[in-house]
């Protein structure tokens, strides 16, 4: 095995085990660094301690042009890409792999900054009306619509909450989110309604199906719902709702969590409580949405202030 191989092995194994990263940052991790590592061996380049600033330009170029196996990336994915690498080369100073870290000298990509997509809240409505209630399967997915936009979760916090994370006489639920971060989140009285419904009408009838799960949410043989069955029910709901299902403004479990955090700041809501409702580490990752905002306090000015437009 190459030393360069060794290495971000070392690294992912770092990533997984005092990061606890998520599964599914892990494998963006391992992709972006598996073609990091072609293109080193492309270079003849065996050791990271080798690697020069030139080299990462050069492997950033490829990204950004793409090449007969990869289509080009956006700025976005291409920085994406290369703040792995970024901390592969930090990784490898700090255990001694190599002496320098080349990559302090290459500025990723600037990807442009795109407000989240919100819906309206008479869109939120329309879209939270569509399931039917007279089933088991229609009230799992009422309640998951209601989850999603009232607590603002993100979809992987969804279907991975246990029943024993809620607390409807309390109206909580405990969210495990990004790096094992753990948070409590009120559930509005809609959610908590939808839930409540569901837990004791629907639910049973659907573990009934399987072996029983702890989760919230279930599918129809009564395991845990996935992540790609809840997407699929909330595109369905879009579509039925009369919602963009396709494109750049297709509804998305995202959509829900944009539509929550805007909703709260136009109501007034601080933007560091925003914070930790979303579990963002960072209030900078929140402060995106105020953006959204004063562009929807711009169009009430510009339509309700006699004097706006000249």
């Amino acid at each position: 095995m190459l030393a360069t191989d060794r290495a971000v092995r070392g690294y992912l194994d770092h990533l997984t085990v005092e990061r606890a990263l998520s599964a599914n940052t892990l494998m963006s991790y391992r992709r972006d660094l598996d073609r990091y590592l072609e293109f080193l061996a492309g270079a003849e380049i065996s050791s990271l301690g080798a690697v020069t600033a030139s080299d990462l330009d050069r492997h950033l170029s490829g990204l950004r042009t793409g090449d007969d196996e990869h289509p080009p990336l956006s700025a976005s994915s291409a920085a994406r890409a290369m703040s792995a690498v970024r901390g592969l080369h930090r990784f490898a100073v700090r255990e001694g792999i190599a002496a320098d870290d080349p990559s302090r000298d290459v500025k990723p990509p600037v990807p442009p900054r795109r407000l989240p997509k919100a819906l309206e809240v008479d869109e939120i409505e329309r879209l939270l009306a569509v399931p039917a209630t007279d089933t088991p399967r229609g009230l799992r997915d009422r309640a998951l619509l209601e989850f999603l936009y009232g607590t603002g979760a993100r979809i992987s916090e969804a279907v991975g909450a246990a029943v024993d994370d809620v607390d409807l006489d309390d109206a909580t639920v405990l969210l495990r989110g990004k790096g094992g971060r753990s948070r409590l989140v009120p559930i509005g009285g809609y959610a908590r309604d939808a839930l409540g419904a569901y837990l004791v009408q629907g639910r049973p009838t659907l573990v009934q199906a399987g072996r029983g799960t702890p989760a919230v949410f279930c599918n129809a043989r009564g395991g845990p719902l996935s992540r790609q069955s809840a997407w699929t029910i909330l595109h369905r709901a879009a579509g039925a709702a009369g919602l963009p299902v396709d494109g750049p403004r297709a509804v998305s479990p995202h959509t829900l969590r944009h539509s929550f955090a805007t909703h709260l700041l136009d109501g007034g809501a601080d933007v560091r409580v925003v914070q930790e409702l979303l579990g963002h580490a960072s209030v900078t990752t929140t402060q995106i949405y105020t953006l959204v905002t004063v562009d929807r306090l711009r169009e009430i000015y510009a339509t309700a202030h006699p004097r706006a437009l000249a």
